[in-house]
């Protein structure tokens, strides 16, 4: 089988990355597969590219996946990228065939979903409700106010000793402009943007957060983002006091909202914990590999 294999531009602009993209078509010109890779522009993680690669059922197995594969590992080292991270389903035939194609998988995700319907709401309320003596909650929509905005950037270092496993994403810097810039860039996609936060009374600094991505019509299901707490603030249930009221303003606000989607590394046994005394259940899990790039050009796997 001829396969050609067409670098496409990718209208797609994001301020931190960049996407390359190629289109698989057969001796007819028929789409047959296709893969984007995302490349960072920011220095600290220039060393990361993202793969996303499908091929249609019916023409897997016939080596285009791994001519695809291998075009876009070029393209990474060109970019002098040295790793490749791509997900797969567990169990899935992707999860065969990058493992075929010479990745590791670099850590496991547990993907969760809180049907709201199905909430409690006077445990709700009872977790929401609950006093922690020295906090208080606050909450915005959109972009961070002023007068929070330094405060709610710093405390995004909550997330510096998150569970990676075995990838290097290295240092994930923050700044108040890139923090608004995030929330602008969901409001321009017509979604909602949900943030609660926790204030030390003492110092009034944020000290933990948790964030809630509503689709525009408020239909379907919800993404959580980050939650975060400080090091020196663990061990007060924050983050399930963060979420319980996160899950309540969402209630409120959102009618007509499904549920609630989530995921977590899963060596993560605290968010874990939180997730399911809150009503997560496990949807399903994902792995996510990684390719270390070598400065020659990759062998194609014939699988997929």
């Amino acid at each position: 089988m001829t396969t050609t294999i067409t670098a496409l531009s990718d209208p797609d602009y994001r301020p931190f990355s960049r996407r390359l993209a190629w289109l698989a078509s057969d001796a007819d010109g028929n789409p047959v597969g296709s893969a984007y890779l995302t490349l960072f522009t920011r220095p600290s993680q220039a060393h990361l590219s993202e793969l996303e690669l499908a091929v249609h059922p019916a023409e897997r197995r016939k080596g285009i996946g791994s001519q695809l594969v291998a075009v876009a590992a070029d393209a990474a080292r060109v970019a002098e990228a040295r790793i490749v991270l791509a997900d797969a389903r567990v169990g899935s035939p992707a999860d065969h065939f990058l493992a075929q194609c010479g990745f590791t998988v670099g850590l496991r995700l547990i993907f969760t979903r809180l049907p709201l319907a199905d909430v409690d709401t006077a445990v709700l309320a009872a977790v929401a409700e609950a006093e922690h003596s020295g906090y208080r909650l606050v909450s915005w929509q959109g972009v961070v106010p002023d007068e929070l905005g330094q405060t709610f950037t710093e405390a995004r270092s909550a997330m510096d000793d998150a569970p990676v496993g075995e990838i290097d994403y290295g240092p994930d810097v923050w700044d108040l402009d890139r923090t608004k810039a995030a929330a602008l860039r969901i409001e321009r996609r017509g979604e909602h943007l949900s943030t609660v936060a926790v204030v030390e009374e003492a110092s009034g600094r944020i000290v933990g957060f948790t964030e809630l991505v509503v689709p525009a019509d408020g239909r379907g299901d919800a993404q959580n983002y980050s939650t975060a707490v400080l090091k020196n603030h663990r061990g007060h249930g924050l983050a399930r006091w963060l979420k319980a009221e996160s899950i309540r303003q969402a209630r409120d606000r959102f009618p007509n909202l499904g549920g609630l989607l989530t995921d977590m590394v899963d060596t993560n046994a605290a968010m874990r914990r939180v997730n399911a005394d809150l009503g997560y259940r496990t949807t399903h899990e994902v792995h996510r590999y990684k390719l270390t790039l070598s400065e020659q050009t990759g062998q194609a796997v014939q699988d997929q």
